[in-house]
């Protein structure tokens, strides 16, 4: 199999390519590792204020493509844009739009809640005031008052959660990237998670990816379903359930299971 070419990238100015209220793009991206193909032209676009669920079982290409979205890895073929700026191009620009929560995402034990928000804070380039507006914001939003002064390696996996949210939104992006943000967790836990995505979700554009049904039941207003690192589904909930279908067998439709 012949490996595709990287697509040549040309700086542009932000939104030159993109559909109207686009804050998250993905145009023909692929992911090649020798001849195995992590994701395969892969293509659509999160507009503002949508809360879409990127759902595919588990090695769909569901974190492959996040991270060509974030600009953690890069395509062998295609283009990545955040709120209209090309991610390979112009990543500064996209990353003070953008926060991205990887599954797992990197806590340093050692420290507190109040330290990692500081040190990610001057690591952004934020101002002293800035930090301290934005640690006390999103502190309150993600409840982490009882555990501020705490040693994060000595918290439950929910307020590691938590923490790890509160990073993301620290700088006040406009655009969230979510991956399994509830993987691991209680169902408390869980409940937790979901009434801030939603909260979150009535100013922000969120993609959050994930291979359990209820939290497109519970969370989202749009569906992007990916096989095999190929999208074979982009509609509402109400369209992926069409006909009355339930949602574990149009998963199971779509995925090819026998």
């Amino acid at each position: 199999m012949a490996i595709a070419e990287p697509l040549t990238q040309i700086k542009q100015s932000p939104g030159a390519n993109s559909p109207a209220g686009a804050m998250i793009e993905a145009e023909g991206l692929s992911k090649f590792y020798g001849d195995f193909a992590a994701t395969r032209d892969v293509s659509f676009a999160i507009r503002q204020g949508e809360v879409a669920a990127f759902l595919g079982p588990n090695g769909a290409g569901k974190s492959t493509t996040m991270k060509l979205l974030t600009g953690y890895l890069a395509p062998s073929a295609g283009v990545a844009r955040i709120a209209g700026y090309n991610v390979a191009t112009d990543r500064i620009a996209a990353s003070q739009r953008l926060g991205y929560l990887p599954e797992n995402g990197p806590l340093y034990p050692d420290m507190t809640p109040r330290s990692l928000l500081k040190f990610f804070g001057e690591a952004r380039g934020m101002t002293a005031a800035d930090i301290a507006r934005g640690m006390e914001r999103v502190i309150d939003l993600c409840k982490l008052e009882t555990v501020i002064g705490k040693p994060i390696g000595k918290l439950s996996k929910g307020f590691r959660q938590r923490v790890g949210m509160a990073q993301v939104l620290l700088h006040e992006p406009d655009v969230l990237i979510l991956d399994e943000p509830t993987a691991g967790l209680d169902p408390n836990q869980i409940r937790e998670v979901r009434k801030l995505i939603r909260k979150l979700g009535e100013t922000k554009t969120i993609l959050l990816s994930t291979h359990i049904l209820q939290e497109v039941e519970a969370m989202c207003n749009r569906v992007v379903f990916i096989n095999e690192g190929r999208v074979v589904f982009d509609g509402s909930p109400s369209e992926l359930a069409a006909g009355g279908a339930k949602l574990d067998d149009r998963f199971h439709e779509l995925t090819g299971a026998v």
